[in-house]
């Protein structure tokens, strides 16, 4: 079994991109770090909150948080094995970062995140 490094990232799925940045620099205190019209993004307290237009890649009306791991593909076989289901397979964001999606057996959606 591979140990994860924790949740680090939290993807918020927003209606109006412009009005949730709005509330989350006036809630963080600080400016996004990422501020495109397809996704804003938010370095605080060694986390990073994520704001994605209608729904995003996840399409889930909650928050997804995402677990860091060291190998995505090892990491999903050990959760798949366990019981989680593939939402959204292994795919490159940018910059060698790869994500994806698994629901657990409530139907809970659970990130996984690895940087290259």
């Amino acid at each position: 079994m591979s140990p994860t490094q924790g949740i680090k990232t939290v993807l918020h799925s927003v209606s109006d991109l412009s009005k949730a940045k709005e509330v989350y620099t006036a809630l963080l205190g600080i400016a996004p770090q990422a501020d495109s019209e397809y996704y804003v993004g938010f370095d605080t307290a060694g986390q990073h909150i994520g704001l994605v237009p209608n729904g995003g890649p996840q399409a889930s009306p909650s928050p997804v948080a995402y677990w860091h791991v060291d190998d995505i593909q090892a990491k999903l076989a050990e959760v798949t094995a366990a019981g989680a289901v593939v939402r959204e397979e292994p795919k490159d964001v940018g910059g060698g970062r790869l994500v994806a999606t698994v629901t657990d057996p409530d139907g809970t959606v659970l990130g996984l995140l690895q940087d290259r």
